[in-house]
């Protein structure tokens, strides 16, 4: 078995769709429509192009369309023989000609068909997406979790969902990495949408404690108001993560996910790191030990690939849906046949077209 780590690292604007900063094992891209051959390289900074008897810079070859896939980990090690759960599934689509893209979520209670992983002796069956990475995770004769395995039963399982073959990259984040990429950033400028009530911090961005003897947290919460904000790591990452209170519960924190992820890209942008490799270099160096790069294809290369990919060229999409009871308890979440026809058209190539006729899924 290879023993790889997750990759999260910044790379230009691919930085924060493709790789990242926190716990990861670079995940290989799958060779696709994007290829598999090119070296790892600099990114070539746009204000001096290459001669024109250079060879192509690395990355040049990758065209689209990509499917790549984002995870936010739930790793709870606070708690014994926990295995990984997958606590925010975000899916980016990129048009052919790499200049636009569709960000959606797929909610992480979503009952859906995980199949057998005969790596660990999984035998498959039918639960919530979240317990796909739990299970390809658990490795016999120890509580250690293999979470490169974990995302590949993961991948698989939204593969037979939606009917994307595959993923050409994907990227496995954790809530203290995503926090240093966006205080190296210098933080993050974000239009709160709804006011938002933390379940897990302080004011002053301590974790509030659990009630003596067990039970909720109890004290003090930290408190997101509507209107444009910037956050810190911290309060950003808080924000982002909180659904108890809210009206439309995890679709509303899905929505909220989408939005650090392009007030990210959008300070990503500000900062130059897409065409500047001494400021990319800078943001990588602030991540410290936490950085890891591998793979066919690296974060750099995307960065090349990607570096015409503005913001502004990624639409968010909501996919709406509904609880699943059985027997009077709750058991998951369903999407209805308007958000499953979106997925569906990721699937088909023409994403476009779906949402030109259900304007609806665009986000507020």
């Amino acid at each position: 078995m290879r023993n790889k780590r997750i990759l999260w690292t910044v790379a230009g604007v691919v930085a924060l769709l493709v790789a990242g900063a926190g716990i990861a094992f670079a995940l290989r891209g799958g060779a696709g429509s994007s290829g598999n051959t090119a070296a790892p390289g600099p990114v070539p900074s746009s204000a001096a192009p290459a001669p024109s008897n250079a060879p192509p810079p690395p990355g040049a070859d990758i065209t689209g369309p990509l499917d790549l896939l984002l995870i936010g980990l739930d790793t709870r090690v606070s708690i014994p023989d926990w295995q990984p759960h997958a606590d925010a599934i975000m899916l980016l689509h990129i048009d052919e000609g790499l200049k636009s893209g569709y960000l959606y979520s797929l909610p992480r209670d979503l009952r859906v068909d995980i199949p057998a992983y005969p790596k660990n002796g999984y035998g498959g069956g039918r639960h919530k997406l979240t317990e796909a990475m739990a299970y390809g995770s658990e490795q016999a004769g120890t509580d250690k979790a293999n979470v490169f395995n974990g995302y590949e039963l993961l991948s698989r399982t939204i593969s037979k969902y939606t009917g994307i073959k595959k993923f050409d990259a994907g990227a496995i984040l954790t809530f203290n990495g995503l926090s240093k990429l966006t205080d190296a950033l210098g933080g993050v400028t974000m239009t709160i949408d709804q006011k938002v009530v933390s379940h897990h911090r302080k004011p002053d961005g301590t974790a509030r404690p659990l009630r003596p003897g067990g039970g909720d947290y109890v004290g003090p919460q930290a408190t997101y108001l509507p209107g444009t904000r910037t956050l810190v790591g911290w309060q950003a990452i808080d924000y982002a993560r909180q659904r108890y209170g809210l009206p439309n519960g995890d679709y509303d924190r899905q929505r909220h996910q989408r939005q650090l992820v392009k007030a990210l890209l959008t300070k990503a942008e500000a900062a130059g790191l897409a065409t500047d490799q001494a400021k990319l270099r800078s943001v990588l160096g602030a991540l410290g030990d936490t950085l890891v790069t591998s793979g066919t294809r690296t974060p750099l290369e995307y960065a090349y690939a990607l570096r015409d990919l503005k913001p502004s060229g990624l639409t968010s999409v909501s996919l709406p849906g509904s609880s699943v009871f059985s027997g009077g308890g709750y058991i998951g979440e369903q999407l209805n046949s308007t958000g499953l026809g979106f997925v569906r058209a990721v699937a088909d190539g023409d994403p476009g077209a779906y949402l030109a006729e259900h304007p609806e899924l665009r986000s507020k």
